[in-house]
């Protein structure tokens, strides 16, 4: 496809919505498949951590 201007680009020839909203929700998915193991892991770590120092007391 070849764009005459910015404007046409976004337009993608009155299929812009779907398409910039496609491409929206597939980049929050990626995300979000990166993001919440990391934030998972930490949690477990945090807890690994209180646990043992719990035992350590006891």
């Amino acid at each position: 496809m070849n764009f005459s201007s910015f404007a046409d680009f976004i337009a993608m020839g009155n299929h812009g919505l779907y398409v910039w909203t496609s491409y929206g929700i597939s980049l929050a998915v990626l995300i979000l498949n990166v993001a919440l193991p990391m934030l998972a892991r930490r949690r477990y770590l945090q807890d690994e951590a209180r646990r043992l120092r719990r035992e350590e007391m006891k």
